[in-house]
């Protein structure tokens, strides 16, 4: 009899053990977010993970790429957007939760030059003379047909007439981030990268800020996607709370929403 009942217990016990990861892994949610959140966000989910013991796993890239895996089936149950248009697009193809999303952050652009640049403060404004300011070198920033820093780079450089002289020296990258280690590596003279990029990387600085009014307003939105897990309203929560308000204004974004409890 003790036999037996020491083998149910194993039994129970192994049962248990092949659960447990179920278990647990029902306890966590993936988010995909713009690339220029990794710092910011990655001290939030800590701090949440800490508070609910709801572990969070992120995807970082540039918007576009995201918005697209996840039209293509990727597993996301939250998706925070650098601009509004790949959320529309999102939106669009029904991937979102629409009355979860919310316009969160909000964000600049800035020129930056390595480190070690003799470039130094820029009046950035109408006839702006970028071409010449990055002399021979390459001037990096997210690619301006579907990355959103790349597209407030160019709407702005548009609109203060320096787009065209400009235009060649260009080199596009993936992401905000990759835009931002080209410079600080010295492979690029110049940079457009969002204010809260310039702020983490000490490989960089900040030579000029372009005018709020020379490019569409730079906003984050955020939203649970259709297949989102039951614990995303409890993360969406948290994001607007007053603990995630002081991380993310620490790093310079500009908080949109007012702060749950």
């Amino acid at each position: 009899m003790h036999r037996i009942a020491r083998i149910f217990a194993a039994f129970i016990i192994l049962f248990g053990a092949i659960h447990a990861p179920a278990a647990a892994q029902d306890k966590t949610i993936t988010v995909f977010a713009a690339a220029s959140m990794k710092n910011a966000l990655d001290d939030i989910d800590a701090a949440y993970t800490a508070k609910t013991g709801v572990k969070v796993t992120v995807s970082y890239a540039a918007s576009s790429a995201l918005a697209k895996q996840i039209e293509q089936g990727a597993p996301a149950d939250v998706f925070i957007s650098a601009d509004t248009d790949w959320m529309d697009y999102a939106t669009a193809k029904k991937n979102i939760n629409e009355p979860t999303r919310i316009n969160l952050l909000g964000n600049a652009i800035v020129l930056i030059a390595p480190k070690d640049s003799k470039i130094d403060n820029v009046s950035i404004g109408a006839g702006f003379d970028l071409a010449k300011l990055a002399g021979d070198g390459k001037i990096a920033t997210g690619d301006v047909k579907s990355v959103p820093v790349g597209k407030y780079a160019k709407a702005a450089l548009e609109k203060l007439g320096s787009w065209q002289a400009a235009e060649p020296k260009f080199a596009m990258a993936e992401s905000v981030r990759a835009a931002l280690t080209l410079v600080a590596r010295g492979e690029a003279a110049l940079g457009i990268v969002y204010a809260t990029d310039a702020k983490v990387e000490p490989g960089v600085k900040v030579v000029g800020t372009f005018p709020a009014d020379s490019h569409p307003a730079i906003i984050y939105p955020v939203a649970a996607t259709t297949t989102a897990k039951p614990e995303t309203s409890g993360y969406l929560a948290f994001l607007r709370s007053a603990a995630a308000r002081t991380i993310l204004e620490k790093y310079g974004f500009k908080f949109l929403v007012s702060p749950s409890t």
